[in-house]
């Protein structure tokens, strides 16, 4: 019984959109599987490991008898992908089996059956709703996703705080030694609702969003956050913990402070960064009058120093930080200038960019 005939690109497109949750290992088979199925007008991909459901409809319409089938998901990518482009593609069952045919190839695959496919169950409770483009929440998920923790023992690390709030949205992400935020102002006004999406969900979000003015509608409730998008709709679950209070971290008053040019500073961190220690990481900031030295040692005794004149005219400062955490900021916040301000040298460091007014980065220091 044939499920569809189509183009190649039809069916590669959702298909890939999905297929970018399944882990390769699972306890459950059929979390390998992809469930295709037919709804009106449309032929649908559905992939899940538990936690994230990703929905994709194409724009092929079904031709055959068939209702649904799964099966394995990364198996039929590869074929897809390894044909002709153009390729006239019929996917067709046969018992408990898959027929791919392109011309005079033909592959069989194994399926299992589609109404054991999990679902994610429908979230209970008071639901956030608002919309925005989808270029500003990718602008927004980009600004402060390096900033995650991966793999912590505090599991509530290892996603990005979202919260909406009257007439704005903000985003957080920290991983213990830093911490990045950014806000943008909504149409809607809303109730409070806090969560904790996982980092699985926010770097697949970043995958998927398109750099247009196309819309992308969010649903947040104690219990999932959901994203529907250009025919493709993401449930995930969330993260089950107490956020750490973000408002207390953001330093506030800091009087010493300097302004520079990012490139100038990206590409002089990048040079002091090939003599720092491998393990920790660590350049120093020498600060004085009109001046920024950047210092790096290692444990065979190499050494590297940059200076830079800058329009410093505070106190003498001479503070630790781990380069990498300096270097994420730097290469994913745009803008031609970036402003410094500090404490003293126990004290952690904002940065901010003029370019993104509602955008901060607070960096705690290192002993070095």
């Amino acid at each position: 019984m044939v499920l569809v005939k189509a183009k190649k690109e039809e069916l590669l497109g959702p298909l890939s959109d999905v297929s970018g949750i399944i882990e390769r290992r699972h306890t459950l088979p059929i979390l390998s599987n992809v469930l295709i199925e037919r709804v009106p007008g449309a032929l649908s991909f559905l992939a899940t490991d538990i936690e994230i459901q990703i929905t994709s409809r194409g724009s092929v319409e079904p031709s055959g008898e068939v209702r649904s089938v799964t099966v394995g998901a990364r198996k039929l990518v590869d074929i897809l992908r390894a044909l002709p482009d153009g390729a006239e593609v019929t996917l067709q069952q046969q018992d408990k089996r898959l027929l791919v045919k392109a011309g005079k190839s033909k592959f069989v695959l194994q399926t299992l059956p589609a109404e054991d496919f999990p679902r994610l169950a429908k979230p209970a409770g008071d639901v956030a709703r608002f919309s925005l483009q989808q270029k500003e929440l990718r602008r927004l998920l980009g600004l402060v996703q390096y900033a995650m923790a991966q793999q912590d023992i505090r599991y509530y690390l290892n996603g990005l705080l979202m919260v909406v709030e009257d007439k704005t949205l903000k985003l957080v992400a920290t991983d213990g030694h830093r911490l990045a935020y950014a806000s943008m102002a909504l149409d809607a006004k809303l109730p409070r609702q806090e969560v904790i999406v996982p980092r699985k969900t926010v770097l697949e979000l970043g995958k998927l969003l398109a750099d247009s003015d196309a819309e992308v509608r969010i649903e947040l409730s104690t219990t999932q956050a959901a994203f529907a998008f250009g025919g493709v709709d993401l449930v995930s679950k969330l993260v089950d913990g107490k956020f750490p209070d973000y408002t207390r971290v953001i330093p506030v008053g800091h009087k010493n402070q300097l302004a520079i040019g990012r490139e100038t500073l990206r590409q002089a961190l990048l040079r002091a960064a090939i003599l720092s220690n491998e393990k920790f990481r660590g350049v120093r900031w020498v600060l004085t009058d009109g001046s920024l030295k950047i210092v790096s040692s290692n444990t065979e005794q190499e050494e590297a120093e940059e200076t830079l004149e800058v329009n410093y005219k505070g106190e003498p400062i001479d503070i630790g930080f781990n380069v990498n955490y300096l270097l994420d900021v730097l290469n994913n916040v745009a803008g031609s200038e970036v402003e410094c301000r500090f404490g003293d040298a126990a004290s952690s460091a904002l940065l901010s960019f003029a370019s993104e007014a509602e955008f901060k980065y607070v960096v705690m220091p290192m002993r070095i």
